[in-house]
């Protein structure tokens, strides 16, 4: 965004979006997006390819009817969880302060 006396071309969303600020936020969403994506998706494909490739293995019983098939399956939810409160305390801390003075840059440029 413009702030000296030349004439800035574009809407005021497209000067943002053209913005350093606006680059760097972009820049540390996609840091954690990606690779926790990544993560949880491998996480996710080994737990597939277990059930579908080592049937015996996931049918190990270690407490009465639960087996290993079942803890790993319960364990997806706990890391979907996880992965939220994660997600939330890194944009809390990272992500919200930048977008919130972004968002401040543009109200007070209309």
């Amino acid at each position: 965004m413009s702030t000296t006396g030349e004439r800035s071309t574009g809407t005021v969303y497209e000067q943002v979006q053209a913005s350093p600020e606006f680059a760097d936020l972009r820049r540390r969403l996609r840091r954690f997006v990606f690779p926790m994506s990544v993560a949880f998706l491998a996480w996710y494909l080994a737990y597939v390819l277990l059930a579908s490739y080592a049937p015996g293995f996931m049918a190990i019983k270690v407490l009465g009817n639960i087996n290993i098939g079942l803890i790993i399956g319960l364990l997806q939810f706990v890391s979907t969880f996880a992965i939220t409160t994660i997600y939330v305390r890194y944009a809390n801390k990272h992500l919200d302060p930048a977008a919130e003075k972004i968002r401040q840059q543009i109200e007070g440029a209309e």
